[in-house]
């Protein structure tokens, strides 16, 4: 398998897509105007305690307070996005939150997911640090090895490394998915970088004020390279000369054997076009995304899940219908894996296939559609159809999916999704001009709208203006303001 990083720099916005096989699977925006935080670690201080939620609110200097919940506090903290760990979790229940914090007290608290919407910041309090082939847990021992290590082997080797490189630090380490086949050099060579972040974190801690950054973690280049850098990468392709010089000198000291894959791009069409990543991003904010076959797919994302539905579309099949609804759904489900990683969507998933009732097809199907997400960064977990035949799954979400990176709610329809039809405007219209004339005196009404409400209450509703303007004695005139949106009109007395 083919696989590139093409990193796009501009002066207020860094793109990185992650390009396999020709197609673009995966794409990370950072704004200056809004970095992510995640992995950020913050000197705060506990605003709120919330028993009723087992919780806390914490001041760490954002817009709004973020949230600390009691498992945060107690937990064996989660992996950073990429990571799929096998590491236990704790079994017993925490305690109280009041138990654990107090209102006013000062805390050192890690980002673990960004501000969402209208909540906020998700913490932790225990810390962990990646570097290339490690994640640091600095309040544990436990010595985890990447569950994407699958070499018995290997995890063995790996985890003797370790527990002899960790015995002197009194710390806890993950052994990352990078980290496969390399020396014991050079997991020493970041176990001694860890440690020194973690002592520099430790006394900046101790004098820095509420709200404070103590940490902060890499900018979008250099988390690219160091999550997604891998021996199967073939090239990282950077438009920036200054980018470029800075990640060559991180890839030559964190990784020497595939610096020499960081190349400056230098021509003059952009990198994303060359490489058709800016029609992807288009076709990713479309809800219909087309099969090869000629079926489709609808992608809604909501407040509280997103639903993929799958249709066959215009594929009719050779053999029987069985047989066609199973060859739709099984490149229905390559295709989701792939638009669930494009487009960030995280959280609760719910899949309607197509109904099959063959239990094999439903096997293959499946097993499809794990194999797909077999590569996501993100941890996913997908569970065996329900009694009404769909497939639901969740998927890590630790910032906004791409649409709502990219769009705003639409102004006309705050929204919905749809607009009220002219129809409909036409009698709210005819309503408030009633309405209107019980209250105020006047001898004439003029309503201005959309061109499109005006051209259908001249044209198809004439006959109901003639009747209304009997039924109230009064003359109505109709303005049509192109300013206007469909939804939009006004009634004025004259």
């Amino acid at each position: 398998m083919s696989e590139e990083i093409l990193i796009n720099v501009t002066p207020r916005e860094t793109r990185v897509a992650l390009v396999e096989n020709g197609m673009l699977q995966e794409l990370h925006i950072e704004r200056a105007s809004r970095r992510g935080v995640v992995g950020n670690i913050y000197q705060g201080r506990v605003q709120r305690v919330m028993p009723g939620m087992q919780a806390a609110f914490v001041d760490i200097g954002l817009d709004r307070a973020a949230f600390l919940h009691a498992s945060d506090i107690l937990r064996i903290p989660q992996v950073p996005v990429g990571e799929d760990e096998d590491v236990p979790s704790l079994p017993t229940p925490p305690p109280p939150i009041s138990a654990l914090v107090q209102e006013g007290q000062k805390i050192v608290v890690q980002v673990v997911k960004d501000p969402i919407g209208s909540k906020g910041a998700r913490l932790t309090t225990q810390i962990s640090i990646p570097s290339r082939c490690l994640v640091l847990l600095p309040h544990s021992r436990v010595i985890g090895i990447s569950a994407r290590i699958e070499d018995e082997e290997e995890r063995a080797r790996l985890k003797s490394i370790m527990a002899e490189l960790a015995e002197s630090t009194g710390l806890g380490f993950i052994v990352r998915t990078n980290a496969e086949g390399l020396a014991a050099e050079a997991l020493a060579e970041d176990v001694d970088y860890l440690r020194r972040a973690w002592q520099v974190i430790g006394e900046d801690s101790a004098t820095c004020p509420v709200g404070q950054r103590i940490y902060e973690d890499l900018t979008l280049p250099l988390r690219a390279v160091r999550d997604l850098m891998r021996k199967d990468v073939d090239k990282v392709r950077v438009d920036s000369h200054e980018s470029f010089d800075r990640l060559l000198a991180f890839a030559r000291q964190f990784m020497p054997d595939l610096a020499e894959r960081v190349e400056h791009y230098s021509g003059e069409r952009p990198i994303f076009d060359l490489y058709g990543v800016e029609d992807e991003i288009q076709r990713a904010l479309l809800k219909q995304v087309p099969l090869k076959s000629g079926g489709y797919l609808i992608v809604d994302q909501t407040e509280a899940m997103t639903t993929v539905d799958v249709n066959t579309g215009s594929f009719l099949g050779q053999r029987n219908l069985e047989e066609t609804v199973y060859r739709t759904n099984l490149e229905a489900a390559q295709s989701v894996a792939r638009q669930l990683r494009l487009r960030n969507l995280g959280g609760i998933i719910i899949i309607d296939f197509i109904d099959m009732t063959d239990d094999e097809h439903k096997r293959q199907v499946l097993r499809t559609l794990e194999k797909g997400l077999a590569r996501d960064h993100a941890k996913t977990t997908v569970y065996d159809f329900s009694p009404l035949g769909l497939v639901e799954m969740t998927r890590k979400r630790t910032t906004e999916s791409l649409e709502r990176q990219l769009c705003e709610p639409c102004h006309e329809c705050g929204g919905r999704g749809s607009l009220k039809s002219s129809e409909t405007i036409i009698y709210e219209i005819f309503r408030e001009i009633t309405r209107a004339v019980r209250q105020f005196e006047a001898d004439q009404l003029l309503v201005i709208a959309a061109p499109v409400v005006v051209t259908r209450i001249t044209d198809e509703e004439s006959a109901a203006v003639a009747e209304l303007e009997e039924f109230l004695g009064k003359g109505i005139r109709f303005q049509a303001d192109e300013q206007y949106a469909q939804e939009q009109y006004d009634v004025v007395l004259l």
